[in-house]
């Protein structure tokens, strides 16, 4: 049930991808358009997830859970009868609201149901349904665009949010944080300084680090985060305990996603440019391209857990954490005339690593959470990726594009500058091969240089889990103690646990990963 209430988002975004090309064509929208139509829902989904996960807290796990999956399907149904660019904007960012809901309360409910023995077994089935979403999603979507109007795309989410209502109200029990004030003033300093904090880092990858939208963003943003860290310091009940970060668990795991989210989102992204502007593939085959990085992570989050209950938390955080450098390294080495079997070997290693710190990080993080704070927390979960990728679009964007500037002639043509697509764009109304395979030369020089970054965050990322997160007690196997587990579901069964691996890689670092507990006698 849970799978199903998350793989509407999973699809939903993966698909938008797809889709880009029949809205230009179809509804009129231009790049800047396209932008916020992306961006739109980024920002409101950002800014509130702290809000939406203490409402969830406060007011009922499941309700919350259903009231995302409500508004985001009926935004949904809403999308398909956009007349214009600024419509679906306006209904991208209501979906923003239901995702907001959504996504801590699948964590928070899969925390609190199921107990220590149970809850890696359905880790595993929630991440690798989460993985097939991710598979089958360019897929059916591009079938869908080639047979129907681009509004097909939205309604795939209306079936699946309405099998996802049900199911909650049916099999899911409500769960409770502790009983408190609504801290009002808490959710609104939260949100302006979350939404202004992805706004700016937004506006530096459009418009540049000096620019006064990028400035004015980060300003209010500093004053809207300064402002909720003081209230939440001395309102009697705080929507977000500020103790909870001296937690050094729930700190260096904190850090250690944003350190992965920043390494991974920007050189990915630069990717799936390498895929069509180099190599020439069409939207579906470029995003089919990224299967074994999907398949390799879903295989080894079954290692992971392994790893993290054989070796302790750190061991399989920092594991993973160096794959992905490796991962990146070999990226770093890629040449005009690989081709993709270099980039596959690199997304292998990357989804290795990816599956395998996955599950640690957010168990992690989650695991150090009090349970009546287990809604707002997986909303800190959700966020820290959200700015970590924010962060990895708008400074490694920077790195690419400077590098490639950097690799091109100063006598190329400014507009071939500017960006391998615009290279290619002026080769093509020229006649100017040489132009062409000068441009995808330097764009691939300047993966190289950028993908050195994400080897660097790797690392950095490795040394802060091995040296901030610490052992938990030992927790003891005795029935009593498991009498006093929250949970209250079944078992998954054996074979399914066995056929899906743990975690929620990844390879979108936005796409949520679920928590692994820690093992009775190791660290987490």
């Amino acid at each position: 049930m849970l799978c199903l209430s998350l793989l509407v988002v999973v699809v939903d975004n993966m698909v938008l991808n797809i889709a880009i090309p029949s809205l230009i064509r179809d509804l009129g929208a231009s790049s800047a358009d396209i932008q916020w139509i992306i961006d739109a829902y980024i920002l409101v989904f950002a800014g509130l997830l702290l809000t939406a996960g203490s409402l969830s807290d406060r007011h009922g796990r499941r309700r919350g859970l259903v009231t995302g999956l409500i508004v985001f399907g009926s935004a949904s149904v809403l999308a398909t009868l956009c007349q214009t660019p600024g419509q679906l904007i306006a209904v991208r960012g209501l979906m923003g609201v239901g995702a907001a809901f959504l996504m801590p309360g699948t964590l928070s409910i899969l925390t609190t149901v199921f107990d220590e023995s149970e809850r890696k077994k359905a880790i595993a089935i929630w991440s690798s349904v989460l993985m097939l979403g991710s598979l089958g999603a360019p897929t059916l979507g591009g079938l869908l665009l080639e047979h129907f109007w681009w509004g097909s795309v939205f309604l795939m989410n209306v079936p699946i949010a309405i099998l996802g209502i049900v199911a909650a109200l049916v099999i899911i029990p409500e769960s409770y944080g502790r009983a408190s004030r609504p801290d009002l003033l808490g959710a609104l300093f939260s949100t302006i300084g979350m939404t202004a904090l992805v706004w700016g880092i937004i506006r530096a990858a459009q418009d540049g680090w000096s620019a006064a939208t990028t400035i004015g963003g980060f300003a209010v943003a500093a004053i809207g985060l300064v402002a909720f860290a003081i209230w939440e310091r001395r309102v009697a009940e705080p929507m977000l305990p500020l103790s909870l970060f001296r937690d050094r668990n729930f700190g260096g795991a904190s850090l250690s996603i944003v350190l992965l989210s920043f390494s991974a989102g920007g050189v990915l992204l630069a990717l799936t440019q390498y895929l069509q502007f180099v190599l020439g593939y069409g939207p579906m085959k470029a995003g089919l391209a990224f299967v074994p990085l999907l398949v390799t992570a879903v295989v080894f989050n079954g290692i992971g857990v392994v790893v993290d209950k054989r070796f302790g938390t750190r061991v399989a955080l920092a594991a993973g954490l160096l794959l992905m450098a490796g991962g990146f390294g070999v990226l770093a080495s890629l040449s005009p005339g690989d081709g993709y079997v270099r980039l596959a070997i690199a997304l292998v290693v990357i989804g290795a690593g990816s599956g395998t710190a996955g599950p640690a990080a957010y168990g992690t993080l989650l695991g150090a959470l009090p349970p009546d704070r287990v809604g707002v927390g997986s909303a800190v979960n959700d966020t820290v990726q959200q700015v970590g990728t924010a962060l990895s679009v708008a400074v490694l964007g920077s790195v690419l594009t400077a590098a490639y500037r950097g690799a091109m002639p100063p006598d190329a043509p400014e507009e071939a500058r500017r960006s391998i697509g615009d290279a290619l764009g002026v080769a093509a109304s020229t006649g100017d091969a040489a132009l062409a395979r000068l441009a995808q030369s330097s764009f691939v020089e300047a993966i190289s240089t950028t993908a050195l970054v994400g080897v660097v965050g790797g690392i950095i990322a490795a040394l802060v889990a091995a040296s901030v997160l610490r052992p938990r007690p030992t927790l003891s196997s005795s029935p009593s103690a498991a009498s006093a587990s929250p949970s209250s579901a079944p078992s998954p069964s054996p074979s399914a646990a066995s056929a899906s691996p743990s975690s929620a890689p990844s390879p979108s670092p936005s796409s949520p990963s679920a928590p692994a507990s820690s093992s009775p006698s190791r660290d987490s």
